[in-house]
């Protein structure tokens, strides 16, 4: 017998732009992308589009964008290798306000040095932009490199959360 997989989505406005976010039939974010995302999703023919399973997260975003929400508290299930999702689970551990380095990244998953490159990739094809923050990753030299939802969201961000000065 063959199951079904249900991708229920809804989309969200924010200071950032419209957020898709898409979700198991379990209620788990499964995925949220912005407008013009590399790699980022889009609605599918057969998607439910049911802004239910999504209350919670919609609430906490709010509360983010409004700056009353340092860390975010949702059931989520992104599925990639097992490199990826270490290295997705890494990101959870850089707080609110402060930025890491890719190096650092490899080092806190015990990934050599020259796994770098690895991680960064791993870092670009995060499913689940702003909740899982991976705009919170920097160059080793302080510079602003790569973001799957474009440098200026980015930069965005890290102001919203005063990482950096506006």
């Amino acid at each position: 017998m063959i199951m079904e997989t249900v991708t229920y989505w809804t989309s969200v406005g924010s200071p950032v732009g419209p957020l898709l976010l898409t979700a198991a039939p379990t209620g788990e974010l499964t995925s949220l992308s912005v407008t013009g995302q590399k790699g980022g999703r889009a609605v599918l023919d057969d998607w439910r589009h049911d802004p239910g399973p999504f209350r919670e997260a919609e609430r906490q975003l709010a509360a983010y964008f409004a700056g009353e929400l340092k860390e975010f508290r949702l059931a989520m299930s992104a599925v990639g290798t097992p490199f990826r999702e270490k290295v997705w689970a890494a990101l959870d551990d850089v707080p609110y306000g402060a930025t890491a380095s890719y190096g650092e990244i490899a080092a806190r998953i015990g990934a050599s040095r020259p796994a770098v490159r690895a991680v960064g990739g791993a870092i670009g094809a995060n499913p689940l932009l702003i909740v899982r923050p991976c705009h919170r990753v920097i160059g080793s030299d302080g510079s602003l490199t790569g973001y799957a939802g474009g440098l200026e969201r980015k930069v965005r961000l890290l102001t919203h959360e005063g990482a950096l000065r506006p």
